[in-house]
């Protein structure tokens, strides 16, 4: 089955923007040296790692994009089973499109920000944005679902298909002093985490929709969490090793003291017997060399000392970071289900709203329909009705020259024309009275209308507010971050900066 047209088009779109090669491509098929997905990973991480596998055969390269699927991304799982060796090997495109999406995740997990995405078209964003909440919603079935959600337009599921209408088609009203509640809860969750001072403009594109779920900040803050305590790790493995050599030093200056005090031993022994001068010189200057070098040893397993107290304090303070930071992930996560929790009541109240409103709106509309159709009807009655009235007085006026044998035949006109005369009345009252019903019912519509457009507002202020709390949560953990790159480059430095023993 070949893949669905409009997705391979957008990952491909977004491999072009990663500016890895010099001429944009045209075909998924032209991914399949490799190469390109080998490009993207040193640009991810900032590292020339890749390059040295560039000049290897195609099944290194395939290995090492395995393995770093297996290593970063987040089905570690599913990679070994989900992207086939032999498959990419041989060229295949739904295997290619496969690396695509995963490498797609991985980027906007790592360093992709919402507006980063406006570079695209709303179209191709559109299908990005699925792709990306695909992913997101079919973690355990990856290997079950991706190869048909890449070949065809797979359905969505209940869940997913809810969540798409409360973000893409927001309710745009619900009922006002539920609204008003509800938004005071909000409030006091965003107090909470100290972050409700900081306002954000609502997401301006798909991808921005989708990378300012609670879902997806919240898959965000654990990956980065992984990795502080993957550089946690790699700092301890550091510190056993320095610890190590510290010992190794200390058992040297051991021996070296040894060895001196043999050394005075002999001196002084020989320095009893009278030595000659010239075994006396030669033994100073041992001794004098030896105790030079014992010195510098002592001195380096100082220093070595030194900078394994700096190790430990480094070591404490991360770990006290990492608290901190597992600690306020925690509490992110609660919040950010709170948040959610109370968008969805949100989202249906404004629904069941929307939908009485409607209703409502639609009952409105039937009964002008109905009132002006009777006043237009009661108009041409009348019309007609005047007709016969302006006839019948020509008749009477013409009658009345006549003999007094048709004297009753003009009274009964006369009768007659008045009957018509109430009749034209009573129509009139009636069309008057529709007048002020179709009156009453346009003036209705228009403040239902007034009150829609008024709840439209107050919903887009509310999602912006949220908006602008979920900003807060990651600016908090992006300090995080930033802390940790401190830690990293002082201890580079002092890498640099060491002894060789």
């Amino acid at each position: 089955m070949p893949l669905h047209g409009a997705r391979a088009a957008a990952l491909l779109a977004w491999v072009n923007s990663t500016k890895v090669c010099t001429d944009p491509l045209d075909d998924l098929s032209q991914l399949q040296d490799c190469g390109v997905f080998i490009r993207i990973i040193n640009k991810i991480h900032r590292s020339e790692e890749g390059e040295s596998v560039l000049e290897q055969p195609l099944s290194e390269r395939i290995s090492f994009i395995c393995g770093f699927l297996q290593k970063h991304c987040k089905h570690k799982s599913a990679a070994e089973n989900l992207v086939s060796a032999q498959k990419l090997l041989e060229g295949e495109e739904l295997a290619l499109a496969k690396v695509a999406v995963l490498l797609l995740y991985h980027t906007s997990m790592s360093c992709k920000s919402p507006g980063d995405w406006n570079e695209f078209d709303y179209k191709t964003q559109v299908e990005l944005a699925s792709i990306l909440r695909f992913v997101l919603d079919n973690e355990e079935s990856l290997n079950e679902n991706l190869e048909t959600f890449l070949q065809r337009k797979a359905p969505l599921s209940s869940s997913s298909a809810s969540s798409s209408s409360s973000e893409e088609h927001s309710p745009l009203l619900s009922l006002p002093h539920k609204r008003e509640v509800r938004f005071l809860e909000l409030q006091k969750i965003a107090s909470s985490s100290g972050a409700n001072n900081m306002l954000a403009g609502p997401p301006s594109s798909p991808m921005g929709d989708v990378m300012q779920t609670p879902q997806f900040q919240l898959r965000r803050l654990k990956k980065q969490l992984a990795v502080e305590r993957e550089n946690r790790d790699e700092l301890e493995v550091e510190l056993a090793e320095n610890r190590k050599l510290i010992t190794e030093k200390e058992a040297q200056i051991t021996m070296m003291q040894q060895r001196i005090d043999r050394l005075a031993l002999l001196n002084e022994k020989q320095a009893a017997d009278q030595l000659e001068p010239k075994e006396m010189e030669e033994l100073r200057e041992k001794n004098e060399s030896l105790m030079v070098r014992l010195h510098e040893a002592l001195k380096q397993c100082q220093d070595l000392k030194t900078e394994k107290g700096q190790m430990d304090r480094k070591i404490n303070q991360l770990s006290e970071e990492n608290g901190d930071l597992s600690f306020k992930l925690r509490e992110i996560a609660s919040h950010l289900v709170q948040l959610q929790e109370a968008l969805n009541e949100l989202s249906e109240e404004h629904n069941a709203a929307l939908a009485q409103s409607q209703e409502k709106q639609g009952q409105l509309e039937s009964e002008l329909r109905a009132a002006l159709q009777e006043k237009k009807c009661s108009e041409e009655r009348i019309e007609i009705l005047q007709g016969k009235v302006s006839l019948l007085e020509d008749q009477l006026a013409k009658l009345r020259d006549c003999s007094a044998q048709e004297k009753g035949e003009v009274m009964g006109d006369i009768l007659k024309l008045e009957e018509l005369k109430q009749e034209v009345s009573s129509l009139a009252a009636k069309g008057a009275e529709l007048q002020a019903t179709v009156l009453r019912l346009e003036e209705e519509k228009q403040l239902r209308e007034a009150a829609l457009q008024s709840e439209r507002g107050r919903f887009e202020e509310e999602k912006q507010q949220l908006g602008g709390l979920v900003a807060s949560l990651q600016s908090s953990l992006s300090e995080s971050h930033q802390a940790r790159e401190r830690l990293e480059q002082d201890l580079r430095a002092r890498e640099a900066g060491e002894p060789q023993g």
